[in-house]
């Protein structure tokens, strides 16, 4: 028995040792491609007019760094043919517009000129139901003694409508997102509820409700599943090459990354009672 624990032990301290070793792995680098956030929102009861696009490219696993894209022309351009101007704060990869006109049921066309190339996407603003209310259950979840919030809105009727959900946890810097259609609501009152079980008396939630087109909800809800509602956030560089709706049209292989939306957005905070 000794000389049985004495080989075990020798053996245990040569596979620790052994376990000391830099294993080198070797990664494919895959050459960057364009990564495109252009979520346009047109908050209810505002103007509109100041609107955001990044730019960015996809870099190598391991890297810290996320390398932005400078010196593009980018533009959006309505049915009426009015262009609107996206100018970058310098070496940001951060577009800005000052000017927009968001107009509901409206169709917009992003152009992005860079490195030699044109990528283009096509969208429609759709809009979206109004939050009327919220209500508050302090025995939900699957435990039954967590808080839940839940926003109320009305779905219009006799038409198709899709949703984008985003909860936002201040005290916590969490975000939750998730999808929605209103094929079993279409014309009732509906809800968004919270995906959330630390919430807490006090704690601000800001709920927003975007409406959204079709294609851009089967998007939203393949990178929200990938993303394992990690809090990420939906407009950062997708976890993986899902292809959105933006284009090359100079050199289709070289395929960019994002999508390019415009919705209308009703925002309302809640405090935790």
């Amino acid at each position: 028995m000794k000389k049985l624990i004495a080989t075990l032990l020798i053996i245990f301290t040569f596979v620790c040792i052994s376990c000391e070793d830099v294993i080198k792995v070797d990664v494919d680098t895959a050459a960057p491609r364009l990564a495109v956030e252009a979520t346009i929102n047109w908050q209810k009861g505002t103007e509109g007019s100041v609107q955001y696009i990044k730019l960015t490219t996809t870099t190598g696993y391991f890297e810290n760094v996320i390398p932005v894209v400078s010196g593009a022309v980018v533009t959006v351009t309505n049915s009426s043919n009015k262009v609107f101007n996206f100018i970058e704060n310098p070496k940001t990869g951060m577009y800005v517009c000052s000017d927009f006109e968001p107009k509901l049921n409206e169709t917009y066309t992003l152009t992005i000129k860079t490195n030699g190339e044109t990528y283009t996407a096509t969208e429609k603003m759709y809009p979206v139901a109004a939050i009327t209310k919220f209500s508050q259950n302090d025995n939900g979840g699957f435990s039954g003694k967590d808080i839940e919030v839940k926003a109320y809105f009305n779905d219009p009727a006799d038409e198709v409508n899709f949703y984008l959900y985003r909860y936002n946890y201040k005290n916590q810097k969490t975000t939750n997102l998730y999808t929605d259609d209103d094929t079993f609501f279409n014309g009732n009152e509906f809800f968004s509820i919270s995906q959330n079980d630390s919430l807490k008396v006090g704690e601000k939630v800001n709920v927003t409700h975007l409406g959204i087109s079709k294609s851009y909800y089967n998007y939203m809800s393949v990178i929200i599943s990938l993303a394992g509602q990690n809090g990420g956030g939906p407009f950062q560089s997708p976890p993986s090459t899902i292809r959105g709706n933006v284009i090359n049209i100079t050199n289709p292989n070289n395929y960019p990354l994002g999508y390019f939306s415009v919705s209308e957005s009703d925002s309302k905070e809640y405090t935790i009672e």
